[in-house]
């Protein structure tokens, strides 16, 4: 395995939405817009947030672009205990038999049955790039993540899954709390 650096991104909390829970949370025919465009061809962080509201407490969350298949609330471990959520790792995509909440939108609000997840750490890359580091599609690695002026809080994050597609940019994803624990870290590379 290659030991070239890649990217590394913060994946702040976020909810991805049907077209229908949009138009409940927003009005009929809502469309969401662009705020900025992100890393990954074609998602976008839009400029409408909604509420997140569990047993314990609320939190403010963008929701990101396009409209999904399905609804899902990505938040952190300490997040999750915020809202009073026990939020499972899990794959973006694999919210079968997960914790839902409430979403409020200025429109109106829905109760979510499933879909809140801490997303597993993750590195997407093009098969080209997957060919180079020598990995496939759903592979569990190991990942050393650093900060380039303060090295003293890197780590090695393992159980990465790898994610391989055309329509990917090389880049890894971890959340708030990993990237806090590491310091920031903005490269890595695969170590095994």
């Amino acid at each position: 395995m290659s030991q070239d650096t890649f990217l590394v991104e913060t994946s702040a909390r976020h909810v991805h939405v049907t077209q229908e829970h949009l138009e409940q949370l927003f009005g009929e025919g809502y469309q969401l817009t662009v705020k900025k465009m992100l890393s990954q061809p074609g998602q976008f962080a839009s400029n409408e947030k909604v509420t997140v509201v569990g047993p314990r407490g609320e939190l403010k969350c963008s929701i990101l672009g396009p409209v999904r298949k399905a609804t899902q609330i990505e938040v952190s471990l300490t997040e999750a205990r915020q809202l009073g959520i026990k939020a499972l790792v899990r794959e973006s995509g694999d919210i079968a038999g997960t914790s839902g909440c409430k979403l409020i939108g200025p429109a109106g609000e829905i109760e979510v049955e499933e879909g809140v997840i801490a997303a597993m750490r993750h590195v997407h890359m093009t098969p080209e790039d997957a060919e180079h580091y020598g990995v496939e599609n759903g592979q569990i690695v190991s990942v050393k993540v650093f900060n380039e002026v303060d090295d003293s809080r890197s780590l090695i994050f393992d159980n990465t899954v790898v994610r391989v597609s055309d329509s990917y940019a090389l880049a890894m994803h971890i959340d708030t709390d990993e990237s806090n624990a590491a310091g920031a870290p903005v490269k890595g590379y695969i170590v095994k």
